[in-house]
């Protein structure tokens, strides 16, 4: 035989080992079906490890903040509905104050009034401070109504607040009910 002959018998040797997918190229074992190696297996279980613990520590963060929200509205509520309470108590010291007979009535709900302002302050309610003369704006005021201004420095300012505005936090939920010149 010559060598022409012996490579070719070779190659029909070659081709004549492929089976169920798997071929022998260069005396290495090819296999196309691709079974995975343990270091795949391993590598694939890390990584659904790493995104479930990833998925479950996003979860710990939203719930939490989800929490966090809930005692802030829950606040919210009952601080909305406390909020005419004060505002009764302001007009009863404004009234209390004209008569002087009762200066000692006056002087007890003035010590209620205080004493639940400073309890619902503890929880975070602050007023919205608005002056007159202070310049309107939309995000903060809730204008009532307009009225010709006295001078022309009043002129799209406050006149007068007809209601007190509170924030709980940094979030107004009450605006102050203001006039203003026009």
């Amino acid at each position: 035989m010559s060598t022409e002959e012996n490579t070719n018998q070779e190659e029909i040797q070659d081709t004549g080992n492929v089976q169920d997918g798997q071929a022998e190229v260069n005396g290495e074992e090819v296999n196309d079906t691709a079974e995975p190696t343990t270091e795949d297996l391993i590598q694939k279980e890390k990584d659904k490890y790493l995104r479930l613990f990833a998925e479950f520590e996003n979860y710990k963060k939203r719930t939490s903040r989800e929490r966090l929200e809930l005692f802030k509205t829950a606040n919210q509520d009952l601080m909305t509905v406390l909020l005419p309470v004060l505002d009764d108590f302001e007009r009863a010291l404004t009234h209390a104050e004209d008569d002087k007979e009762a200066e000692e009535l006056r002087k007890g709900v003035l010590l209620i009034y205080q004493k639940l302002l400073k309890t619902l302050e503890l929880k975070g309610l602050t007023k919205v401070e608005v002056k007159q003369g202070d310049k309107f704006d939309a995000e903060i005021h809730e204008a009532i109504t307009q009225i010709p201004a006295p001078s022309k420095k009043l002129k799209g300012k406050v006149i007068d607040v007809t209601e007190k505005g509170y924030k709980l936090g940094e979030k107004i939920i009450r605006y102050p009910k203001v006039v203003i010149g026009q």
